[in-house]
């Protein structure tokens, strides 16, 4: 019976075959840089080719001290020392750089330096030259190929974003040959049919695949176009001349869109938010004017002859009232004087005393009467009563011998 081998194992077998193999433990390689990218691991994982054939490798990040001394590019021709052999986890072979040095860079990248150098010196890349991208569009025209992942993620973004944003498409061819010229094409149709904003681009690929993107044909559609234009071409990390040209660079075309047509959820939010600030803010000055209103309507009242003549009244009256309550307790403050001198004056009047049994005696020559001395018997007296007088004679008198003399009638 046949033996089976699980995918493992013959992963295993061919890796070992690689390994053994002299010539793929220590070989150099030379052919053209592409797809570099600078992981953040600090690996760098790139492909390697020529004309008709490729071979993906990495340089790990510890190779990377001794054997790398520039940075690695996409369209530079390298030669590249290292071995070949198997990643099991996909089955593909790749070749582990451990140094890597320039072979001379290759002819794409050198005409694309050449490019980039000419325009820049003839200032289309300068700001000044830059269109703002309308915040509004009503109208976005997309040059681009009629199929592909590109405009599929335009479509929806933009249907996403705003539906009501009219899009249209001119379908270009966005790689190999007459590339360039329908993109340029597509440019300057949609630049004459008035749109708000362009967008230019197309998915990622090698340097030789986006190479339309970098023709002076296209920079120089870009740079006298009237409308502004967005580009987007490949993936973050590919960069164009058509992306120095264009008015604002998007890193892909779904960001591209992003920039064009701006979030309408957003922009209701912003304007509601707007609202209520403007709301509110009316409010406030509203009330800051009716408090300074009532102030000066309150100085004016205070200011006004009748509202003076009122306050005097008022005043007038709180001064009569003041002298009143004045002239009433100085009143009360004499009254009750009088009536404490009046009770001593009445203490001191004989006639008070007459009242309560008490008399007043006097001779019939008007001599008062003090002491039993002042009288003999058969005198002639008159009492003074506090209702009357009683005249009687002395008929006896007896002398006291103590200080309370009496007069006995």
């Amino acid at each position: 019976m046949a033996t089976i081998y699980t995918v493992a194992q013959i992963n295993a077998y061919i890796k070992n075959m690689f390994t053994n193999d002299y010539l793929l433990r220590n070989v150099q390689i030379k052919g053209e840089l592409s797809n570099v990218k600078y992981h953040s691991s600090g690996h760098i994982y790139f492909t390697l080719k020529e004309e008709g054939s490729a071979i993906s490798g990495v340089m790990f990040k510890t190779a990377r001290y001794e054997g790398l001394d520039f940075t690695l590019e996409n369209g530079q021709s390298v030669q590249i020392t290292g071995n070949v052999t198997v990643y099991e986890r996909d089955g593909r072979y790749q070749i582990y750089a451990k140094r890597i040095v320039l072979d001379g860079r290759g002819n794409l990248y050198e005409a694309y330096e050449q490019l980039k150098q000419k325009l820049y010196e003839e200032g289309l890349f300068e700001f000044e030259h830059k269109k703002e991208i309308p915040a509004f569009p009503k109208k976005v025209g997309i040059v681009t190929a009629k199929t592909g992942a590109a405009i599929q993620d335009i479509m929806n973004i933009a249907k996403r974003r705003n539906p009501f944003v009219q899009l249209y498409l001119y379908p270009a061819k966005v790689q190999g040959e007459g590339a360039a010229a329908t993109i340029v094409a597509g440019i300057r149709t949609l630049d004459a049919l008035g749109m708000d904003t362009i967008i230019i681009g197309r998915g990622g690929g090698s340097i030789e695949d986006l190479w339309p993107f970098n023709e002076e044909c296209v920079a120089r559609a870009i740079f006298h176009a009237k409308t502004p234009i967005i580009s987007g071409t490949g993936h973050e990390i590919d960069n164009t001349i058509a992306d120095y040209a264009a008015d604002l660079r998007a890193p892909t075309p779904s960001a591209a869109c992003e920039l064009a047509i701006p979030d309408i959820m957003t922009s209701i939010r912003q304007v509601r938010t707007y609202e209520s600030m403007i709301e509110q803010n009316m409010k406030k000055r509203l009330l800051k004017a009716w408090q300074q209103f009532d102030m000066l309507s309150a100085r004016m009242s205070s200011a006004s002859p009748d509202t003076r003549l009122a306050n005097q009244k008022i005043y007038l009256d709180s001064l009569q009232d003041k002298l009143c309550q004045a002239a009433d307790k100085k009143y009360r403050n004499r009254s009750h004087c009088f009536d404490l001198l009046l009770t001593r004056l009445n203490g001191l009047s004989p006639t008070a005393k007459l009242v309560g049994g008490y008399g007043y005696m006097e001779r019939e020559d008007g001599v008062t009467i003090k002491s039993v001395s002042d009288v003999k018997e058969q005198d002639h007296f008159t009492v003074t009563l506090w209702d009357g007088t009683i005249e009687g004679i002395v008929t006896q008198i007896e002398q006291q011998s103590n200080i309370d003399d009496r007069i006995h009638v």
